[in-house]
């Protein structure tokens, strides 16, 4: 059975929700299973600010999921445009799995939740990206050929899965939402399973 790591950040609940449906979608392929895994908070006053095991939801992430990995599905909420602090700052800690070229040739995808429409989650998607490239990653789009994709009228984006969570971050997840999740898991699968047999 190949692992994909699906690896997020949440502060409120949304992106979490979203990891959980891409794992869905990656685990209803045959072959594929999905191992979910977070990132702790960080603070301008001191790193570690969380405890070693989180009180609830997934795992944190150890730079040994990496390597074990057979794809990666990234998630996390929009700041300001760009990936949540503790999401950079652990891809900031990469360079050793870089150097030894860990992930490349991986297939990977991206997925964010962010509070207004136009709050900035292309190019959240776009920032997360950034790093993949660098680790050369294979990126993996999420195409008009998920229906969908032309019937929302909250999140979904051709970058990756996208969710709109309201002013107060508590707008629940929208049925056009949760399929492009579903199906972003599904295709993520597949792609990683075709490359595997290649």
């Amino acid at each position: 059975m190949s692992e994909i790591l699906v690896l997020y950040y949440s502060a409120h609940g949304a992106t979490r929700q979203l990891a959980q449906l891409i794992a869905r979608g990656v685990d209803s392929v045959p072959g594929a299973s999905a191992r979910l895994r977070t990132v702790p908070r960080v603070s301008a006053v001191c790193e570690a600010v969380e405890a070693d095991i989180p009180g609830q939801g997934a795992p944190y992430v150890e730079l040994t999921d990496l390597v074990e990995c057979a794809g990666l599905a990234l998630g996390s909420p929009t700041r300001f445009g760009n990936m949540a602090a503790p999401m950079k700052y652990f891809w900031d800690s990469t360079s050793a799995q870089w150097l030894k070229g860990a992930l490349i040739g991986k297939p990977a995808c991206v997925f964010t939740s962010t509070s207004a429409m136009h709050g900035g989650n292309e190019s959240t998607l776009l920032s997360m990206m950034l790093p993949l490239l660098h680790h050369g990653m294979l990126l993996l789009g999420l195409p008009y050929s998920e229906t969908a994709q032309l019937a929302t009228t909250s999140g979904g984006t051709p970058y990756g899965a996208s969710h709109i969570a309201g002013p107060d971050s508590n707008w629940p997840v929208s049925e056009t939402e949760r399929l492009l999740c579903l199906a972003q898991g599904r295709r993520l699968a597949e792609v990683m399973l075709k490359l595997e047999r290649a």
